[in-house]
């Protein structure tokens, strides 16, 4: 699957993010780092969303 991701250069390096996945981020001293560390990251954060919603119940709530 494709995701967009945000990179930024600072003087310690990059930070990257995945702005569709809320708080999945990484970092490195490269551009090309902060790339393979984000597809890890992405890897993580799916599987752990995976295994918390496994046996989540579904409700809805209304708000006005």
């Amino acid at each position: 699957m494709r995701y967009q991701v945000r990179l930024k250069q600072s003087e310690e390096g990059y930070a990257i993010w995945c702005p569709s996945l809320p708080g999945c981020w990484s970092q490195g001293d490269t551009e090309a780092e902060a790339i393979e560390n984000i597809k890890e990251a992405i890897q993580d954060y799916l599987e752990t969303i995976e295994e918390l919603n496994k046996d989540a119940e579904v409700r809805y709530v209304e708000v006005e």
